[in-house]
């Protein structure tokens, strides 16, 4: 069983780039299920319902998200009968939309489970780690598969040795920078910080380079907006045998390296 994650898609450079090369990547790497998180997909804040169906008509099967879940604030009307979206679990209970859901792929259930770290949000969202622990609990699926959305990195760490052994795999979003410690912790769950952004290459992490640079310069407002030029695709290949997991493998295509593989 291959899963594929993609990092943040981010705007519309972030989805052509979907749909220029993620079947090719699918082929390559023999993918039996994708995941990608998709809450900077719309001009860079939320998801849209048209953008929502645009990735899953290319080839994505399931979506997570973060702390810009409600950017779109139209996302309330739809994401309840979203059956391939997956917010947050450590939102507030009445909030819309599922964190965790099960997916039947061949015969295997993969669970994909969505975290916001509390980091830099104290107090807005319920703790990662006791709400991760209620849904470990309950989980009887054959892989287990968590993207924790959240700035810190050793948040990050910290996380994926707390529940090493419990799940299958932790990746980290949200930094839009890919980092390059994936591993096998000592029990086995794969593990990598941060998958890296799908989008703009040559901006602010996704935004026109030119507003944010403007307020770190300045300190004063600035509107910033989804960058455009050529982009990045970031993602990372985990390959299970016996639903453990046994290797992975980081993508990042950059014209630096001419979209290579």
């Amino acid at each position: 069983m291959n899963i594929l994650f993609i990092g943040d898609i981010f705007g519309r450079v972030g989805r052509d780039m979907i749909d220029q090369h993620l079947q090719d990547i699918k082929k390559k790497y023999e993918v039996d299920f994708v995941i990608a998180n998709g809450e900077n997909t719309t001009h860079g804040k939320g998801l849209s319902k048209e953008h929502y169906d645009e990735l899953l008509n290319l080839g994505i099967n399931c979506i997570t998200m973060g702390n810009h879940t409600f950017d779109q604030h139209k996302i309330v009307d739809w994401m309840d009968d979203a059956n391939f979206l997956v917010r947050p679990a450590n939102l507030p209970k009445y909030a819309p939309g599922k964190g965790t859901r099960v997916f039947d792929v061949k015969g295997t259930k993969i669970q994909v489970t969505n975290i916001l770290g509390r980091v830099f949000y104290p107090g807005i969202v319920n703790h990662p780690v006791e709400v991760m622990e209620g849904i470990v609990q309950e989980s009887s699926a054959d892989i287990h598969f968590v993207d924790i959305h959240a700035d810190a990195t050793a948040e990050k760490i910290c996380f994926g040795y707390e529940f090493d052994g419990q799940i299958s795999a932790l990746v980290g979003t949200h930094t839009h920078v890919q980092t390059a410690d994936d591993r096998l912790l000592d029990n086995g769950t794969a593990y990598l910080t941060d998958v890296g952004m799908c989008g703009p290459y040559n901006q602010a992490i996704g935004m026109d380079k030119k507003n944010v640079t403007w307020k770190m310069k300045t300190g004063l407002p600035a509107r910033f907006e989804a960058g455009e030029g050529p982009g990045q695709l970031c993602a990372v290949v985990i390959r299970f045998e016996n639903n453990k997991a046994k290797s992975m493998q980081r993508i990042m295509m950059t014209p630096d390296n001419n979209y290579q593989f």
